[in-house]
């Protein structure tokens, strides 16, 4: 749009495109009954033209804000979780008129204060909440206000609720049992702090797979997946000086910042992967695939979990949603025909 033109509306993507204007309209807010690929090029024309709808007009109209929430909190166990989280519900909104706000949450920080600031003021139509707990405040409040929300993870409260998350228990377990399958006998694995629900379904799939397999284990309680990462190679250090002749350990790490300063800590002391540990972790992009090609993965797609949360909150704002969606993300194995190595 040349400057000093007037303010595109719905009208100038009509005429440039030769529809009417009501169906302009339906196609900017997602009307499932026009055609999925008039609302695309619907949605095109207008960011060629620079079109922005008139946010406080629409919302007397219809009471909507067209905004959906994601609190994000912050942590460092997955890399990019964030940008892939923001990715995979921009593109769930894509062409439906609704726009996408991030209010991060630092640790320490008051958990509730931007809930209910956006709840009370009326600021987005839905939230989507990351890092849930067992009993998560934040998703008590928006059930008891009768709010429209997705959780990343689950709880333990007796009223469902909708979320997407990742199978922590199955990737705990089939990591255990993988390790225990190339001959480690003494396994760890760095959990979250208690109090988050992934915590426990770790916890629940890693010690299902030693008592099966009748290995020793450790799991440490002078670091988690929120210690900073002086402290976990510190811990890792001291838990293989004191090991046996005989012990083979394995390590289960649930994001690839844990294993990094492990791996960083034992090579500064002379301890290698393959020789004196083994390791199986969680990712969420290619970043060890490239450092360390035949490392055991487990992948988690967090951009896939982003779209499933955008769509399943999209449904519930539009009425279409039938019952409450629970969906659970398996893990995707990348395991590599990689054994011990001898001392030398």
């Amino acid at each position: 749009m040349q400057q000093g033109s007037s303010k595109p509306t719905q009208k100038t993507i009509a005429q440039i495109m030769g529809l009417a204007v009501t169906t302009v309209s339906r196609a900017l807010k997602g009307d499932p009954k026009i055609a999925e690929a008039t609302r695309q090029q619907v949605a095109k024309v207008a960011e060629e033209v620079g079109y922005v709808p008139d946010r406080a007009a629409q919302r007397l109209r219809t009471g909507k804000t067209r905004v959906i929430g994601l609190v994000l909190s912050s942590h460092d166990e997955l890399f990019g979780f964030g940008s892939s989280m923001i990715e995979g519900l921009t593109r769930s909104l894509a062409g439906t008129g609704y726009h996408l706000i991030v209010t991060p949450m630092f640790a320490n920080g008051d958990e509730m204060a931007p809930i209910k600031h956006v709840v009370r003021n009326g600021l987005a139509d839905g939230l989507v909440l990351t890092r849930t707990r067992n009993f998560d405040e934040r998703i008590r409040f928006l059930m008891e206000n009768n709010f429209p929300f997705i959780s990343h993870g689950r709880t333990d409260f007796s009223q469902q609720h909708n979320y997407v998350d990742f199978d922590n228990e199955a990737f705990a377990y089939q990591a255990a049992n993988r390790l225990a399958a190339i001959g480690c006998n003494r396994l760890s694995i760095v959990l979250p702090p208690e109090g988050f629900t992934f915590h426990q379904h770790l916890r629940y799939g890693f010690m299902r797979a030693v008592r099966e397999g009748g290995l020793d284990y450790v799991i440490p309680d002078v670091v988690t997946l929120d210690s900073n990462l002086e402290a976990i190679r510190s811990w890792a250090i001291d838990l293989l000086s004191d090991r046996k002749d005989t012990d083979r350990h394995g390590f289960i790490f649930p994001g690839e910042a844990s294993y990094l300063a492990l791996n960083a800590g034992l090579r500064s002391v002379g301890l290698r992967r393959k020789v004196h540990y083994q390791a199986v972790v969680k990712t969420n992009n290619a970043i060890l695939e490239q450092i360390s090609p035949d490392l055991d993965r487990m992948y988690e797609n967090v951009e896939k979990a982003g779209v499933l949360m955008g769509q399943t909150l999209l449904s519930i704002l539009d009425g279409s949603a039938t019952g409450v969606s629970q969906i659970i993300q398996e893990p995707q194995i990348s395991f590599h025909d990689v054994g011990w190595q001898d001392h030398a």
